[in-house]
């Protein structure tokens, strides 16, 4: 390679540790001969010699799409490697029949598995694009469609990687529509510029705010070329999944959902998810998703069909407790899955995150998130089957629109996840010898509260020791 193009590889190689810089110049070698491991001898090849699209595809085809292969390979080819980035006079700098060069693959390699946005906006530009060639804009239909290629990469490679932490796909909803959806959500975040194009300035500040961008192409680029690096253990994009009955279930959640809504989480990716409620293992009865419910001494999620399609719900914070006022907090939000994929957090006009109560006459009885007594963001009725989603123009709360197909919606099925970590039994809780059976059952203490009885046993405790 010539002095310019030593330089800049060198400093692209600088970006790796001095064990990992082996690694990134074998994948050259490695591609162009089919071998497994890294090459014991990288840049000892024939000057000249070139990876082909073939030499690509049988190292990513099994991994990726081919058309997020061919994606790739022609990104690599606009690459000049005397400016370290794609070329932007309208055409490649090698041309895709002559293959992709040594010094290219290395700067691909660097600027997506360590660039910047400013250094990896120029290759999605490329990635992009449809055809060879390079070019100065691209439109919003042509990043949606290099990002479902990308996402269904990534769910490929969850899945025939073993990294689902027990998640069954075959027991999920459609993944090929969770890609649509989660794709069409990322591209929402893309804003023009002041021509109302997007070029390579606006596709920077996209993938600058939108981490998901490089996540995924990190990914698909260490698995699909094989980059193992050290100390950079597989990114985790799963929660984990315990005690779920697949035999039984079919969840109403997808692989992509699941993608876009763990990292939504305070606790992200920490702690396992549990099915607690399912109306297709437990039937519809208000009375045992309750039960669900206050058994759960942490964080929930809330995952509603209505009989119009649309899938939506909540996340609350807190475990949830039966009275007749308000509670949770700011970390609570409302979300939708279908028609789009969307959250909704708290605009901070008021503290209505979650409202549950039951059996009294004059408060309403059912679970609400958001609005008003009412006049609810999302209101499941204590009669189960039926709710609403009123919001005109908004939820006060959260700020959200309307999210089920009509204001007033008929339940089709429901999921409660119990998604925080599980409570660590108190010291001294073992024997119970200072609980009441109103102790052992919120429900019944919050009952007693609500129809004005004492709780004479209040004071006739123990007092705990210190």
């Amino acid at each position: 390679m010539g002095n310019t193009e030593s330089v800049v590889v060198q400093k692209r190689l600088a970006r790796f540790r001095p064990e990992e810089r082996p690694v990134v110049e074998g994948v050259f070698d490695r591609l162009q001969s089919g071998a497994e491991g890294p090459s014991e001898a990288p840049g000892k090849t024939q000057a000249g010699k070139t990876l082909t699209l073939e030499m690509l595809q049988s190292s990513m085809g099994s991994l990726a799409p081919d058309s997020m292969v061919r994606r790739i390979y022609r990104c690599m080819c606009t690459i000049d490697p005397g400016l370290a980035a794609p070329a932007a006079s309208g055409k490649t700098s090698t041309s895709a029949a002559s293959g992709v060069a040594r010094e290219q693959l290395v700067i691909f390699l660097a600027d997506t598995l360590r660039g910047t946005a400013e250094e990896r906006a120029p290759l999605v530009m490329a990635m992009c694009q449809r055809g060879a060639g390079a070019a100065v804009v691209v439109t919003c239909e042509q990043v949606a469609e290099f990002l479902q290629d990308l996402i269904s990469a990534v769910v490929h490679i969850l899945v025939h990687r073993g990294r689902l932490q027990a998640w069954k796909p075959e027991r999920m909803g459609d993944g090929s529509l969770g890609v649509k959806l989660l794709a069409e959500h990322m591209c929402s975040e893309l804003k023009p510029s002041d021509q109302g194009c997007y070029d390579v300035s606006c596709l920077e500040d996209w993938i600058f705010r939108v981490s998901q961008v490089s996540l995924y192409l990190e990914i698909l680029v260490a698995e699909g070329l094989n980059v193992s690096l050290s100390g950079r253990p597989a990114p985790t994009l799963l929660p984990p999944c315990i005690g779920t009955p697949w035999k039984e279930l079919r969840c109403l959640l997808d692989l992509p959902t699941l993608m876009f809504l763990a990292p939504q989480l305070p606790e992200r990716y920490s702690a396992p998810w549990r099915l607690v409620f399912s109306t297709r293992l437990h039937g519809e009865s208000f009375t045992r998703m309750a039960a669900g419910l206050t058994a759960v001494c942490g964080p929930t999620l809330l995952l509603i069909k209505d009989t119009k399609g649309h899938v939506f719900g909540g996340f609350a914070s807190h475990a949830w407790e039966v009275k007749p006022q308000f509670q949770g907090d700011s970390r609570c939000f409302l979300f939708s899955v279908f028609p789009r994929l969307r959250v909704y957090t708290a605009t901070g006009y008021n503290q209505h995150f979650m409202y549950f109560n039951q059996n009294q006459q004059t408060m309403p009885n059912g679970l609400g998130m958001g609005g008003q007594q009412y006049y609810f963001g999302l209101w499941l009725d204590s009669d189960f089957g039926r709710g609403h989603s009123r919001a005109r123009p908004k939820c006060t709360t959260y700020g959200s629109p309307q999210l089920s197909g009509e204001e007033d919606f008929t339940l089709d099925s429901m999921e409660v996840w119990a998604v925080g970590k599980p409570p660590e039994p108190e010291e001294g809780e073992e024997g119970n010898s200072k609980k009441s059976i109103l102790d052992m059952d919120p429900e019944v203490q919050a009952m007693m509260e609500m129809a004005g009885k004492t709780l004479h046993s209040q004071g006739l405790r123990e007092p705990e020791e210190d």
